[in-house]
This record gives structure tokens, sequence and C-alpha cells, in this order.
């Protein structure tokens, strides 16, 4: 049984991360932006999995405190904290950087490189007083400093890009420590960081859903492959990268993922 924190985990491929890991019968604390985010999710969690004693501990990734708030509770809850996942993240709406508000571009890069930076410290100086822990960081879209034809997210993808090359360092400096790092990179994933980009775009996301249900995975499919290789993994600087070309082959010649 492992102890669990994973910053944003009241929805997307946080929560269905935290499904997983509790039906591995870990212990997992739920902490979304706000006191509504997290208690709905905690609700959810508690129905789903009466047999739990889950915690909700609501944290504001962009605030350093909370951060520690967050790690310092979760560990008197726990008494120890085997794993800590940097997964909060935040898109941008989908134009050109020009045409983004300023304080929208100022929340997305705080959220995603002050949030998974803060983390990270926090997280390393809690394993190096604890003598043990494995901290894992979440990447996305532009992580691999590759567009791919998907124009408007320059703000989002740089940030991603940011985290790369942030969590290949982190890998070489965390070598002689005896903690483990790692990233995770779960691919297209069809969660409301892309269905938000359509709410008032019905028709639009109607021409594209098409393309998502091809080259997106299933959520269960990809949380349940990651829970399996964080829960086993051994090995500091692992990259644990869901999507590659034979899955996306398998879903094109698939005809049920096409309609």
């Amino acid at each position: 049984m492992k102890n669990i924190v994973i910053t944003g985990n009241t929805r997307g491929i946080g929560y269905a991360l935290s499904e997983r890991f509790l039906m591995h019968d870990c212990n997992v604390i739920v902490s979304g932006h706000s006191d509504e985010s997290t208690n709905k999710a905690l609700k959810q969690l508690q129905k789903d999995f009466p047999d739990k004693e889950l915690i909700g501990i609501p944290c504001d990734v962009r605030n350093y405190d909370q951060i520690q708030n967050l790690w310092d509770q979760s560990k008197s809850e726990l008494g120890i904290i085997d794993i800590w996942i940097n997964n909060a993240g935040k898109s941008n709406e989908q134009n050109p950087p020009w045409e983004i508000p300023t304080e929208e571009i100022r929340d997305v890069l705080s959220t995603n490189l002050f949030g998974e930076i803060y983390g990270t410290k926090i997280a390393m100086q809690g394993f190096l007083e604890q003598g043990f822990g494995a901290l894992y960081n979440v990447e996305g879209y532009g992580a691999n400093g590759k567009m791919n034809n998907v124009l408007g997210l320059s703000i989002y993808g740089t940030t991603k890009a940011g985290l790369h090359f942030f969590n290949q360092c982190l890998a070489k400096e965390a070598e002689t420590t005896g903690i483990i790092t790692g990233a995770i990179q779960p691919g297209m994933v069809l969660t409301d960081l892309i269905t938000q980009r359509y709410t008032d775009k019905p028709e639009e996301w109607k021409r594209v859903k098409r393309i998502f249900n091809v080259i997106a995975t299933p959520i269960d499919e990809v949380s349940a492959w990651l829970a399996e290789k964080i829960l086993n993994n051994t090995k500091n600087g692992v990259y644990l990268k869901y999507s590659n070309f034979f899955r996306m082959s398998k879903r094109l010649l698939s005809p049920s993922k096409n309609s």
C-alpha cells in the first residue's frame, strides 16, 4: 500500500489516476484548486470507494505556501508520503498570444511552471528529510518541442517545453539523492483541457470530434497503464510515455474509434 499525493486530481488525468491507485489499495489525498472542486471530487470518490478513508486538502499550486501546506497536512494524515505527482495544469484559450488576455497568460504560466517547480522543491525537500520517495511531473503538448499542427496553444506549449527541460535536469540533479524522479507524458487524452476550448464553438467541436476520437486515447486506458508503471518503477529519470505510433495506428484501423 502506497500513500500518494496528486496535485489537481479533482478532474481529468489526475482524477483517473486517483481512481486507479485506489483500486490498487493505495491511500490518495484529494486536492483541487478550490474547496468546491476538492469537496465535489472527494464526495464522488467516497461514493465509489466507500471502504477508503479519503481526505481532501485544497491547494492553489500558484501559491508556494499552499503547496507546503498540502505536503505538511498530507504527511500528518498519512504518516509518510511514498509518491508525489505534480499534475495540476491549465491551458489557454486557443488563440494567438496577442489575442489572449494578459491575466490568462499569467495564470497559465504560474499554474504550469511555478506550480510544478514549487511542487518539486517542496516534495524533494520532504523526501530527503523522510529518506525516500518518488516524484513525478506531468508534461504535455509542447514537451517534445514540436507544434504538431495545433495553432493557438503557444503559451501552454511553452510551459510544457520548459518543464521538459526542467525534468531532464532534475533527473540528473537527483541521481545521488536516492529519490526517484520521473516525467509523465500521457499523450493525447480527451479531457476538459481539450473540450473546454470548444464550449462556445459547438459546430467546430462537431467537426473536430471525430479527429480527437482517433488520435486521443481513452482516459481509463491511459490511467491504468500509468498507475501500474508508477507503482512498479524503481529507476530514477524514467519517462512514462504512453502514446506512440503503434497505438495510434491501431485506433486508426478500428472502425469503432472513428465515429
